[in-house]
């Protein structure tokens, strides 16, 4: 398993998010705050199977260029 964090400019969350969950993936979006002028920007944490990764980088770059990603491995991913 793997989380991937995408952090998007708060114009591009929402293509972002609507391309990701189209596509299958569950998003948890998170407004986030930061940078040298400390513009607005939204996190999207995806939590995705290893094959996936790719798919999901994919997406995100279509609609979001310029967008950083950050990919963690996972020891443990469940729905409680």
């Amino acid at each position: 398993m793997k989380l991937i964090v995408f952090v998007t400019d708060d114009a591009q969350a929402d293509p972002s998010v609507d391309a990701l969950v189209v596509h299958g993936f569950r998003v948890t979006r998170l407004a986030t705050t930061g940078g040298f002028l400390r513009r607005g920007n939204t996190t999207l944490l995806v939590g995705i199977e290893d094959t996936q990764v790719e798919r999901a980088y994919d997406l995100v770059k279509k609609v979001a260029p310029g967008a950083l990603a950050i990919t963690l491995d996972l020891e443990r991913y469940e729905r409680l």
